[in-house]
């Protein structure tokens, strides 16, 4: 038996660095996912190890569950009702089994990434031989979600077949947990996430299991439905940035200029709600979106304004902005700033032709152009197939 995962990434559609200071943001899910398949092999395999095949990095670890039982306290795992922060302890002996396969220290995310693999799976599955392969179509490192939307999708192949949860085996095609079990996958997703970044928001792991648009400020969540379809037209830069430092430098600029940071804060807060309230607000025929996404142009504009008063813009981003606004688009950065990607709204009446013109205009500068209908589904799985 297998099962297969799907997990979006996200967007965050208003509100970056704002947010830290007490202002409303918006994130969305976004129709680009990570891949999470499990298999057990049969008994008759005498298959003694647990296998991470990362397909797109063309990169396989493994490990003795014998090895993995014997590295473990007795008793230890198997509690996938139980979403658990990895211990000190847990984590030294986690760190030595990710050790062994020599990982050199500029990928220390890819470290992250297989330590939070094997405290999930070693947690909710216990010390069972399988195989797991991950997929995905987000960049990794550039602010769409991809470490979330990982650990969302493995949490949910491994609480699928943990047998703690009843599902129907016979089920084809996609399908959604429902939310008692979303609920437990977005826990262990965090925990997840804790061991790749130290202190997640949870904004992430939340919109990768849930879907959909989120609103959030001063920690609290609050999930909201779009009535209309967005395309979004996602620039990835391929700028590599220091988010802890881009975060320190607004929070600098707030010590040096407090009133008039205070009054850019406001004005975020502004348009976030704003921007919410048109989304979830009915649209009712062609005239009524057209509108409503003229409006959404002008808050973009107005955010991606005060996110360069912030200073977390970048010539990368300049550059995108210049080029989609000789067509008459609208675009503003998305996560921490300072390069990573770009987001461009992409209006219903845009033709094909222009937005080939655009991708091709802005690839030609050596980005990378991706296309993304946002706030859809979010977690989904499947049943079947083979290894």
């Amino acid at each position: 038996m297998e099962v297969r995962a799907r997990a979006p990434g996200k967007i965050i559609l208003a509100g970056e660095h704002a947010v830290v200071h007490g202002s409303t943001a918006v994130a969305a899910s976004i129709d680009l996912y990570t891949y999470a398949s499990l298999y057990f092999p049969p008994l008759s395999d005498n298959d003694d190890t647990l296998k991470l095949q990362l397909k797109d990095l063309d990169l396989e670890f493994s490990w003795s569950v014998g090895k993995l039982q014997k590295a473990f306290p007795a008793g230890s795992g198997c509690i996938p009702l139980s979403p658990t922060a990895c211990s000190p302890e847990s984590f030294r002996i986690i760190a030595a089994l990710v050790k062994e396969h020599n990982i050199p220290e500029a990928k220390i995310g890819l470290a992250a990434g297989v330590t939070a693999f094997l405290w999930l799976y070693t947690c909710i599955i216990g010390f069972k031989p399988a195989k797991v392969n991950i997929t995905s179509e987000l960049p990794l490192g550039s602010g769409l979600g991809s470490s979330a939307s990982f650990c969302v999708s493995l949490s949910a192949v491994f609480i699928a077949l943990s047998g703690c949860v009843n599902l129907d085996l016979n089920n084809k095609g996609w399908f959604m947990f429902v939310d008692s079990e979303l609920e437990l996958v977005n826990k262990w997703a965090f925990e997840g996430e804790r061991l790749i970044h130290g202190k997640p928001s949870g904004i992430d792991n939340t919109v990768s299991t849930f879907g959909n648009i989120i609103k959030f400020r001063s920690g609290a969540l609050t999930r909201i439905k779009s009535s209309m379809l967005l395309k979004m037209l996602i620039t990835n830069t391929k700028v590599g940035r220091n988010t802890k430092a881009l975060v320190a430098s607004v929070s600098e600029r707030k010590i040096r200029h407090p009133d008039a940071m205070t009054a850019v804060f406001t004005a975020v807060d502004s348009i976030s709600n704003k921007l919410a309230t048109i989304i979830e607000s009915p649209a009712v025929g062609e005239l009524d979106i057209t509108e409503k996404e003229v409006l959404l142009e002008e808050l973009m504009e107005m955010n991606q304004g005060l996110l360069q008063c912030m200073g977390v813009s970048h010539t990368s981003i300049e550059t995108v902005i210049r080029t989609t606004l000789k067509y008459k688009l609208s675009t503003k950065l998305t996560g921490a700033g300072g390069g990573g990607c770009v987001l461009t709204l992409l209006p219903t009446i845009l033709s094909k032709t222009i937005v080939d013109k655009v991708k091709s205009e802005l690839e030609s500068c050596g980005f990378q152009c991706l296309t993304a209908v946002i706030g859809g589904n979010g977690l989904e799985i499947c049943f079947g197939g083979s290894s």
